[in-house]
């Protein structure tokens, strides 16, 4: 569907036709835009892992505190989610290309601040900027790509290759980071942005066209800051529970009660307002609020499922942290795969059946998985990463692409922002409700072991690696039978998450069967049609050139137009 108006700006009238993003309905330009936005999300995805493998370094050089370490690894993804309605309404408001390119100044600045961060306070200031110029920059590319793919067939594909480059980006981070403090110095892993970003920036001004959302009413800024509070309290609780925290603890507790309360203020403020912040009309529309609710599902499903799943490798298998990234790379390729096919399968199959059997396909990955033991077995990992990527990546695309054809052109950064929110709390959620499945499976098997004393038992059941320092400090037959307890029960507290996950997964099948059953293209689509007096829409191919536009004029997005009759025959198909 067509909800985007364009009129090209003077700013753009050098550049050649082909090259011009400002035309959704023109040639190339349209994919040199997105080539743009992949390179901006690939930095953000990486940047989101690559430290992982660089802690140790960065415990050694700065001698950070425990609190202080805890920091410098979440400041970046805590900031990010807090932020990303803020920025994404923002850019509806003021400019998404405007707040697209802030965030790439901010994020080349917090990089070059993070490499050469002499202390770890200067590291987590460094990194909480970081997380800033990510939330200005995730909303800002999926909006844009929003308007300058009006054709939903050329979305659908453009929304695969947007998916598949962040899942490239978040498994190529390790890799990345592990070469670079490998050769290098751990500041290496952000000086690697620099020079993208040196070039992302001017090209991003040169090509990217500008658009805003409905501009009526003031911007809601109380609304703004209730959002981020409400947003900081609940993602900073439930990390503090993917890391072993009980939900009764008080620094856990606190957070997660103040984020809850500070955003049921903010849905009340948002009912009552003529222009409100976000249009929570959209979660009434099933499309919308299902798609979310699936990305949600699918991300809880696995990312606590990754971490649990890189320590079976590492503790259990006695992999190294390369070989580790190696064996899930199958994984990310099966999820590139399936992103750049997913728009031809979408079109054939349509969104309910997409994502019920990306979730399907998802879970069987998951239960073949639960046939790995202590012994390694190489085709049977393979195997289940493959089905797995390819069906978490089928489902995702297909949520994704779902919900952004439910929001208007106008309001696409706060339903962008919406979206990528839901994935972060969907990741932080599965850390931490699959770590506590794994931990409940886990303890029983180790905390008494025969001739273990009661104390080593008790110290080895928090974790698989803490077994492994406590068995080496008991030595002799004691500390093998610790450790060999240690990693029988880690196998099973393996295989219980694993039939969570599974079933966790099906759940989101069964949802996923209120979405749409077809793929509905209206006209307007298609083609940027004349409007209904007969006068050319703005951006078709007879629309004046740059010359015939005001100065310093801009894309204004309207709400999109729907032919009356394909919606009643969406409708009874559905």
């Amino acid at each position: 569907m067509s909800g985007t108006t364009t009129a090209r700006t003077r700013r753009t009238a050098a550049v050649p036709r082909q090259w011009r993003g400002t035309e959704p309905g023109g040639g190339a330009n349209r994919w040199i835009v997105l080539l743009v936005l992949c390179v901006s999300l690939l930095l953000v995805a990486v940047d989101a892992t690559v430290l992982h493998v660089a802690v140790p370094a960065v415990t050694e050089d700065l001698r950070p505190g425990a609190i202080e370490l805890l920091w410098i690894v979440d400041a970046y993804p805590l900031v990010c989610a807090s932020l990303l309605i803020l920025f994404g309404t923002l850019g509806d408001r003021v400019g998404r290309r405007r707040v697209l390119l802030l965030g790439y100044a901010l994020f080349g600045a917090a990089s070059a601040l993070a490499a050469f961060a002499a202390t770890p306070q200067i590291l987590i200031v460094a990194r909480a900027l970081l997380g800033v110029g990510g939330a200005m920059i995730m909303p800002a590319t999926l909006s844009i790509l929003r308007q300058v793919f009006p054709d939903r067939r050329e979305r659908a594909l453009a929304i695969g290759i947007w998916s598949a480059v962040a899942a490239v980006g978040a498994a190529a981070g390790p890799l990345l980071g592990g070469f670079l403090v490998e050769n290098f110095w751990w500041g290496s892993v952000f000086l690697v942005n620099l020079p993208l970003m040196a070039v992302a920036l001017p090209v991003g001004r040169w090509l990217l066209p500008e658009s805003t959302g409905d501009r009526e009413g003031p911007w809601d800024v109380l609304g703004a800051v209730m959002a981020a509070c409400g947003l900081f309290g609940l993602v900073f609780g439930v990390k503090r529970m993917g890391s072993g925290q009980g939900l009764l603890d008080a620094l856990t507790a606190a957070p997660v009660l103040f984020g809850l309360v500070v955003l049921v203020l903010f849905v009340r403020r948002q009912r009552r307002r003529t222009h409100p912040l976000v249009d929570l009309r959209l979660f009434a529309r099933p499309a919308f609020s299902i798609s979310v609710g699936c990305i949600v599902v699918a991300l809880l499903a696995l990312v606590g499922l990754e971490l649990i799943a890189a320590q079976y490798l590492q503790l259990v298998l006695g992999l190294t942290p390369l070989e580790t990234g190696l064996r899930l790379l199958p994984l990310t390729f099966a999820a590139m795969a399936a992103g750049l096919v997913g728009s031809r399968m979408l079109q054939r199959l349509g969104p309910r059946v997409m994502v019920a059997l990306g979730f399907v396909l998802t879970a069987v990955g998951v239960l073949s998985l639960t046939t790995m033991g202590q012994s390694d077995r190489p085709a049977v990992l393979v195997g289940g990463f493959v089905v797995l990527g390819f069906g978490l990546e089928t489902t995702l695309f297909s949520a994704y692409e779902s919900m952004l054809n439910e929001a208007s052109a106008k309001s696409a950064g706060g339903a962008a922002a919406i979206g990528e929110t839901s994935y972060q709390l969907g990741a932080g959620i599965g850390i931490a409700l699959l770590g506590s499945v794994m931990n409940a499976a886990y303890k029983p098997g180790v905390s008494s072991v025969a001739g273990v004393p009661g104390r080593a038992s008790s110290d080895a059941s928090q974790s698989l690696g803490a077994a492994y320092d406590v068995s080496a400090q008991l030595g002799g037959k004691s500390g093998a039978a610790l450790l060999a307890a240690a990693r029988a029960s880690f196998v099973h507290g393996l295989h219980v998450t694993l039939v969570v996950s599974a079933a966790l997964l099906l759940m989101g099948a069964v949802a996923a069967l209120r979405l749409p059953k077809t793929m509905e293209c209206a006209p307007a689509d298609a083609d940027d049609e004349d409007d209904a007096d007969g006068t050319p829409s703005a951006g078709t191919a007879d629309a004046p050139e740059a010359a015939d536009t005001p100065e310093g004029a801009e894309i204004v997005d309207t709400p999109p137009r729907r032919d009356p009759a394909a919606v009643v025959g969406a409708e009874s198909r559905s």
